[in-house]
């Protein structure tokens, strides 16, 4: 069984209530340091109002254009049934995901060129938590 404790982490503290943030450096930092040259790196973040995607980061307008439409397709203000303040950002949420997996490959991520990795904020500001799984291939 993996626990949390056989995990890395890092925090992210955000700082609006929808926000993008590159965090490709910080998960590089993890993997250079566990020393896994092939496998596979998983990230989840333990929350039901934030969420993890990978797309382009050289342009920080990509990262606006799908904030804002994803306020657009789930508007704040609209009437929900969960009355806490934050339906938008629950549903936000489970249209990015929690989750992704990236290949390892010579050490390095196997990103592509324009990819970054981007912690999605849904209900901020707040401080969160990354969880990041290295699965060494066992070459």
């Amino acid at each position: 069984m993996i626990r949390e404790e056989d995990m890395d982490s890092f925090t992210v503290k955000t700082k609006a209530r929808n926000e993008f943030i590159d965090v490709t450096q910080e998960v590089e930092r993890v993997v250079e340091k566990s020393g896994v040259g092939e496998g596979m790196c998983y990230l989840y973040v333990p929350h039901t109002t934030a969420g993890l995607t990978i797309n382009e980061g050289a342009d920080p307008s990509v990262a606006r254009d799908i904030r804002n439409h994803l306020d657009h397709l789930v508007p704040a203000e609209k009437r929900y049934l969960h009355t806490e303040g934050n339906a938008d950002s629950h549903i936000k949420s489970t249209l990015v995901g929690v989750h992704t997996v990236i290949p390892i490959s010579g050490g390095k991520m196997a990103l592509g060129t324009w990819q970054s990795i981007f912690f999605c904020e849904f209900d901020g500001p707040r401080s969160r938590k990354v969880l990041v799984q290295i699965l060494s291939a066992g070459r």
